[in-house]
């Protein structure tokens, strides 16, 4: 049977995991102005630097809640073999699946958080023109909150299959036939 506990930590990690991702979108630093500093520099204000903090913690947390579900299924790989049967094939299907919006979240979240606090502080003024500042595209952050809740999706299924499918391995096979051949 499945571990109410393990459930119960796994998804408290992925959905503060997608609240920050999603916070991480709200907060995105923008450009205020373009100011002239006293040496006739043209350089770039930008808002609140939030969510660079708000995407980390969230790929953190995120890669917590992973750590935990590897830890308890030990990776699909290790341990005692599983029954075969569909418990064991949706286990693998939704360990694949896992795995893959993972990545892709935790690149979107790392993308998104190193992107946003890079901020270009003095430009060199060739001509009149105003200063292009450097800023995150609007999405990389919600690409990875939705990626987060794929991801905490099918987490919480591989754990469900796998606890299936282990519990189905405990139950010794049937003895077949009735009576036994022997000498007399």
């Amino acid at each position: 049977m499945a571990s109410i506990i393990i459930i119960a930590v796994v998804f408290v990690l992925d959905v503060l995991a997608f609240v920050l991702a999603i916070g991480a979108e709200r907060r995105r630093s923008y450009v205020t102005s373009v100011n002239v500093d006293t040496y006739e520099r043209a350089y770039c204000v930008y808002s609140s630097d939030a969510s660079t903090a708000y995407g980390v913690s969230a790929l953190l947390l995120l890669l917590a809640g992973q750590a935990v579900a590897m830890v308890a299924t030990r990776c699909f790989c290790c341990g005692r073999a599983l029954s075969p049967g569909r418990w064991r094939a949706w286990s693998g299907i939704c360990f694949v699946v896992c795995c893959v919006t993972f990545v892709i979240a935790e690149l979107c979240l790392l993308a998104g958080s190193v992107r946003n606090a890079y901020h270009t502080k003095y430009i060199p003024r060739p001509s009149d023109s105003p200063p292009s500042c450097a800023m995150l595209r609007k999405g990389v952050f919600a690409a990875g909150a939705a990626f987060t809740f794929l991801t905490a999706l099918f987490t919480e299924l591989h754990y469900l299959f796998y606890a299936r499918s282990r519990a189905a391995a405990d139950v010794p096979p049937p003895i077949v036939g009735g009576i036994g051949m022997t000498r007399m």
